[in-house]
């Protein structure tokens, strides 16, 4: 277990051979909870939610513009499906989400059973199954489930006891998968069979320690490093899993930085989320941007997300 501390200066070649320009405010939204960043690069457009607004939203960068679409119900995440809809794993279960219409349309609702829950955070691992974890809509207890939305529409419990799921990602070889559940404050290794999609030997991998942070949102960028958000720690780390050494940290003017995304022509720009849900009268007057999107330009790539296989 690596342990995050406190942020400290770090070396010139460390710090400054990534950053070409500091985050950015890009829209003022005052989200009470933006989530899920997610760049497509076939309609230049970054989707992003906010979960409590029960909100999609699509960003065009190219006239700044911010499209609504109210679906009824608390959207999580959501990924790109093959066909141009998108996927969304909401407060009723797996949708498809039709850009066109805004209409959705079941796929699986495997917590049916479970009115007090929600989906929160998820993505497709290499092979195009969606996973996505489950979390009481009360924030309390560990009652969540974190699921496999095969391609045929079937989802799989594949763990039990979480919180609040967050950050899923996998190791460019695709023998890794790691996960969050943001109370522990740790990042989780998972061993990973591409092929069948099964999981085994969880770990702790990275521990958060930076006071009043908490894990969040993850991105894996293209050289197998992680940019983590750290909800209540007013900004996002990029971590190398295979040491646990902080590389470089993105301050922002907000405490609740929620997730993170590459995106951008080149994929060298960083998408972050961030909310303002629960925050007192004094903080928001200290960070009145606190909910909205913001950018930074790195110069590091990402890579494309992958598609759901269904």
């Amino acid at each position: 277990m690596f342990e995050l501390a406190r942020p400290t200066a770090l070396p010139d070649h460390l710090s400054m051979s990534l950053i070409v320009e500091e985050p950015k405010l890009l829209l003022d939204t005052r989200s009470p909870l933006g989530e899920g960043p997610l760049w497509d690069a076939g309609r230049k457009v970054l989707w992003w939610v906010d979960i409590l607004e029960c909100l999609v939203q699509c960003y065009n960068p190219a006239d700044g513009s911010n499209r609504k679409w109210d679906i009824g119900q608390m959207p999580g995440t959501l990924v790109l499906a093959q066909d141009g809809r998108l996927v969304l794993a909401a407060e009723k279960g797996f949708l498809y989400f039709d850009p066109e219409t805004g209409a959705t349309e079941t796929i699986i609702d495997p917590e049916s059973d479970r009115p007090e829950h929600r989906f929160n955070d998820g993505k497709c691992d290499p092979a195009g199954r969606l996973w996505a974890g489950t979390m009481p809509i009360c924030e309390e207890g560990n009652s969540g489930a974190m699921y496999c939305l095969h391609a045929d529409g079937h989802a799989e419990r594949m763990a039990t006891d979480y919180a609040i799921p967050n950050g899923i990602l996998w190791n460019t070889d695709a023998t890794t998968m790691y996960h969050i559940d943001s109370p522990t404050r740790r990042i989780d290794a998972w061993d990973f069979d591409h092929a069948s999609g099964t999981i085994g030997n969880r770990r702790p991998l990275y521990h958060v320690t930076q006071e009043g942070a908490f894990p969040d949102g993850m991105a894996m960028d293209g050289e197998g490093k992680i940019w983590l958000a750290l909800w209540g720690g007013w900004g996002v780390v990029r971590l190398d899993p295979g040491t646990g050494e902080e590389l470089v940290r993105l301050d922002l003017p907000v405490s609740q930085v929620s997730a993170c995304a590459f995106g951008g022509p080149n994929l060298d720009e960083l998408y972050i989320t961030s909310a303002r849900k629960n925050l007192s009268k004094e903080a928001l007057e200290k960070q009145p941007h606190a909910g909205s999107l913001f950018k930074a330009r790195l110069g590091v790539t990402g890579t494309e997300f992958t598609r759901f296989a269904g």
